[in-house]
């Protein structure tokens, strides 16, 4: 019998469940996705059936093996990776979710945060954690479960409830409920995880509310953290050996190991992070401070700004507008037009993120004309995620110091090269496309790698990145500094309207 020689990467999204099986040089094998359902039972609800999570998970399991013919055997260990921030909290006994899962995007707890942030907590908070007070991270969300769910608080009280982030979640499910843990990455996001320490808090824990019995063992995430059960019968036995949250996994898949390198995701929000080394770098500039990993003891860290609505708008276009059938077409028809006609739409469907930190805004556009047409508003689509990340950038470069020399790319919409070129155009370096921009589940799988020997070094991970596509700026940048002038204007008239719980809304004075 030959030796394994495979790592099944499983990449658990916002929309959609992934397995990716690699070879040692990196490149894909197989692949197998496959869609759930989002659920939307109230304005700014977003949630997800813990139950199809795993089944779709399962589904695509199956699928990948069964494409690439490789059984358990052949499978050196498997990496996780996963949508963070994402709340749930199921039985320990029946194993049975007490609620759906609230999603990231979920705005429902904005006034809980508001309400901490007025009673003076944030500055701590942010100081313990590295994070802001926003409805994004898991502890409202867990507390709001707790508190809304009949029984869940006495369950949890009692110790017969855990929660996780959907890589506990799943872990559990794996391992047929043998494992309750998650990796620092994953912890960090739920505002419950001391920065420093690297475990869970007792004063964050207190002031949320939240029983310790609830909490996931912290492990790192480079490691075996235990064995496929025999209740998932094609890969019982492999390894569980690399968990992080997928934009940490990313940045480890882009091979984004040196301070001042720095990658960027457009996937349905868009996350960009930069590497700062093994001392953590507390913004000024309202970005998020995180841990990039843990292997071996040691951690480091990253700066990290999220925007909440990155490639989404591109559906929302195809989707609800229905004025392309597709993301090739509003390329094409965004390179029509040589811009946007000074059209802005600022895509503040769930609240503005990072560096603005809005819940209440929403989405706008501004600068429409008679002659405003559908190329200008896909041309304007475009520019929108280009320039939400080009905010986070130039953050990221006072925070730290470390001036950007590339960016590297990755993500679904990584593929549209008008993106690319005017995401180039605003930073005024280049924007570097890898052949391979599956690069969260390769990052899984590279953590799954180093864990089992699989992969030797981190500089043997890194001769494998190859680039596809680099895209130089080509405008001028006196005119790129007027255009973001007035998007920052754009910006400003997102936040001018409030946007209550029950969906109308007023305009702020």
């Amino acid at each position: 019998m030959s030796s394994p020689c495979h790592i099944l990467a499983l990449d658990q999204g916002t929309t959609s469940s992934r397995a990716l099986i690699f070879d040692h040089d990196g490149r894909i094998v197989a692949g197998a996705q496959k869609e759930f359902t989002q659920l939307y039972p109230n304005p700014g609800w977003v949630e997800h059936d813990p139950r199809e999570l795993w089944a779709s998970q399962r589904a695509v399991i199956t699928e990948v093996l069964a494409q690439s013919q490789l059984a358990a055997s052949d499978i050196v260990a498997i990496g996780l990776t996963n949508q963070r921030e994402t709340t749930l909290v199921w039985d320990r006994v029946t194993g049975q979710p007490v609620y759906n899962a609230i999603v990231w995007q979920d705005r429902r707890t904005a006034n809980d945060c508001a309400q901490l942030r007025s009673d003076g907590h944030e500055p701590w908070i942010t100081a313990k954690t590295g994070l802001r007070l926003d409805p994004y991270f898991s502890a409202t969300k867990l507390r709001w479960i707790l508190n809304n769910v009949p029984g869940a608080r006495a369950g949890a009280e009692a110790g017969r409830l855990a929660f996780g982030t959907v890589d506990s979640w799943l872990l559990w499910q794996l391992t047929g409920g043998r494992v309750h843990a998650t990796d620092v990455t994953n912890a960090s996001r739920t505002l419950l995880c001391n920065l420093n320490t690297g475990d869970w808090d007792d004063e964050l824990l207190t002031l949320f509310e939240i029983p310790r019995s609830l909490l996931p063992q912290i492990r790192s995430c480079s490691e075996i953290y235990g064995y496929v059960g025999t209740e998932l019968k094609v890969l019982a036995g492999v390894p569980i050996a690399g968990v992080a949250g997928d934009q940490q996994a990313a940045l480890f898949g882009q091979t984004c190991f040196q301070p001042g390198m720095a990658k960027n995701t457009y996937g349905t929000g868009c996350f960009t992070l930069m590497h700062t080394g093994d001392q953590p770098v507390i913004s000024h500039h309202h970005l998020l401070t995180t841990p990039a990993w843990k292997i071996g003891g040691r951690t480091e860290y990253a700066l990290e700004g999220s925007v909440f609505i990155g490639g989404a708008a591109i559906q929302w276009l195809r989707d609800e507008l229905q004025l392309v059938r597709d993301a090739a077409e509003l390329d094409r028809l965004a390179e029509s037009v040589p811009d946007a006609g000074g059209l802005f739409l600022v895509p503040a469907f769930t609240g503005l993120g990072a560096p603005h930190w809005d819940p209440f805004a929403r989405g706008t556009m501004v600068g429409i004309t008679r002659s405003t047409n559908r190329a200008q508003l896909c041309r304007a689509v475009i520019e929108a995620i280009a320039l939400q990340t080009a905010d986070l950038i130039r953050c990221m470069e006072k925070d730290s110091g470390l001036p950007l020399r590339e960016l590297r790319v990755d993500g679904g919409a990584s593929r549209s090269a008008p993106l690319l070129q005017f995401q180039a155009d605003l930073l005024g370096v280049s924007v570097v496309r890898p052949r391979c921009i599956e690069t969260t589940a390769l990052g899984a799988a590279y953590l799954a790698g180093l864990a089992t020997g699989f992969w030797s070094s981190r500089e043997e991970i890194a001769s494998h990145w190859t680039i596809d596509s680099t895209f130089k700026p080509q405008r001028p940048p006196e005119e790129i500094t007027k255009l973001r002038a007035n998007w920052d204007l754009a910006v400003g008239a997102a936040g001018l309207y409030r946007a209550h719980d029950d969906s109308r809304g007023t305009y702020r004075a």
